[in-house]
């Protein structure tokens, strides 16, 4: 390794260091922290993210990347090096595009926003979030002033998590999907539908939580490299390869949401514990993508969690910790009703035929706020209009219509389209997957996923963000994001449990 890479790795070390610092105490805040040390907070997230920005910023990174540039010019495209300054020198370009004042002010209205978040959800009251969601807004704007006009200035906030990705591409791939989701939809509605009152008994939080932890430890999540919280919105985050934490949360009305949540997390968490440890402390060591990453929540949560395979292993455990609550439920009526097609207001509780729905019903709002068409004030009305429009339901309040997510609260606008591509991914993965391991069914049914792990470790973990996302999706599946597996799935799953 050259003097200068040595030197460049230094640098981003330190950052590494103060960015997953800063990680920490978001994690706190979202678990542990009292509500009113919520100032403090803002303040310290406000002075650690400044310095970070200003130590990546500072022209002697960018004197290095040139520098290293032709060191490294007519490197292979497996060259590790190669590919840490490649991320580097785009992290760098669009950084010092953005002042550190800025930085500074967006972590303590984020922070401040946060909490008006939870507080607003517990009351349904949209109103005590609108001055914060406004504040968000405006920095937004202004984040995307300080970058070249794009073809779409949503452009500037969707590179932020799916680089390379346009606007167009994305409204092109959800153009060509809506009409195919909704005539499958049409077609269940008229179905003979399945009966899921079993799964909306009361059951015991702590025995939900014991078994969702038993599950996640059979996925292959390491409990001495991460813990599970609870929290108002789960999530997964890293401070490094060796500390990947989980949250999730319990609904008495909707019991097994707490079951899928932790799966969901625990998918995020696998991708992150199996990224080399040759990349710590470096940019690379985080997934390729939003989009891949929720490509392996939504393949533990749905296409493993909600398979009849694993209730073939799982429900036998399950009916013996509730036996009450699960008498005389056989396979095929628990496999049923854990798929079961409806219309609901949550999106993360949303059945696979229709999540997409929600995810494309906030992109629209998403590009709207940022084009300065509508009023944040008139986001409730607006909210409930389109869910009526894409799922023929209307929330009654808006802790489950617009306040349900927190990503707006920490000033992630520019997100959501990456759930419903991540679908699209962990179908087209799954093809793979199960072309390279045929008896992959039969050993999920045996409560054995080391060999899909496995696969997921040496196709798509290992890697972190060494490969451009649509490369990497390209070089396993052997073409880009496509939507044609995800229908194919969800066809053939719908026509066995519907008999359409």
């Amino acid at each position: 390794m050259s003097e200068k890479m040595k030197q460049l790795k230094g640098i981003l070390g330190e950052v590494s260091d103060l960015n997953h610092a800063t990680s920490v105490l978001g994690w706190d805040q979202q678990t542990y922290m009292p509500p009113m040390g919520a100032e403090a907070r803002g303040q310290q997230l406000a002075t650690l993210g400044k310095i970070s920005h200003e130590k990546f910023t500072d022209e002697k990174v960018g004197h290095l990347i040139a520098n290293l540039k032709e060191e490294f010019d007519g490197a292979g495209p497996d060259s590790d090096d190669a590919a840490l300054l490649r991320v580097v020198e785009r992290d760098y370009e669009k950084a010092v595009k953005v002042p550190a004042s800025f930085v500074a002010e967006q972590s303590q209205v984020t922070s401040a926003a946060f909490e008006a978040w939870v507080e607003a959800k517990g009351k349904s009251d949209f109103s005590i979030f609108q001055p914060h969601l406004e504040k968000i807004v405006d920095l937004t704007r202004k984040y995307i002033s300080f970058f070249p006009p794009a073809d779409h200035p949503y452009d500037t906030l969707l590179d932020d998590y799916e680089p390379g990705m346009k606007t167009a591409d994305v409204k092109k791939i959800f153009g060509d999907l809506r009409p195919k989701q909704v005539e499958l939809i049409r077609r269940i509605k008229e179905a003979k539908q399945v009966k899921d009152s079993f799964l909306h008994k009361k059951y015991d939080e702590k025995k939900l939580w014991d078994f969702s932890e038993e599950v996640a430890k059979k996925y292959g999540y390491d409990f001495s490299r991460g813990r599970q919280d609870k929290v108002a919105h789960p999530f997964e985050t890293a401070f490094s390869a060796n500390d990947v934490r989980i949250t999730t949360r319990f609904e008495p009305q909707n019991p097994m949401a707490m079951l899928f949540s932790t799966l969901h997390e625990t998918g995020h968490a696998l991708y992150e514990q199996g990224i080399s440890l040759s990349y710590e402390r470096t940019p690379l060591a985080h997934g390729g993508s939003l989009a891949l990453h929720e490509s392996q929540s939504r393949m533990w949560e749905n296409l493993v969690g909600r398979s009849k395979s694993f209730w073939k292993y799982f429900l036998p455990r399950l009916k013996k910790i509730f036996p009450t609550q699960l008498k005389d439920v056989d396979l095929k009526s628990f496999y049923n009703a854990v798929n079961k097609v409806e219309p609901t207001f949550i999106r993360v509780n949303a059945d696979e035929a229709t999540y997409n729905l929600h995810i494309m019903l906030r992109l629209e709002i998403e590009i709207a706020l940022v084009e300065g068409k509508v009023n944040i004030k008139d986001l409730p009305e607006l909210w409930n209009t389109k869910m009526k429009d894409y799922l023929g339901i209307t929330p009654p309040n808006d802790a489950q219509g617009v306040l349900q997510d927190v990503h707006w609260s920490y000033g992630a606008i520019g997100y959501f389209s990456t759930y419903a591509l991540g679908n699209l991914v962990s179908a087209q993965l799954w093809e793979k997957i199960n072309g390279d391991i045929p008896d992959l069914s039969e050993q999920i049914s045996k409560g054995n996923f080391e060999a899909l792990l496995s696969w997921l470790r040496t196709k798509v973990h290992i890697y972190g963000k060494k490969y451009e996302p649509q490369d990497l999706v390209q070089r396993i599946t052997g073409s880009k994001i496509d939507a044609t597996p995800y229908v194919n799935y969800l066809t053939n799953k719908y026509t066995d449990i519907y008999g359409l």
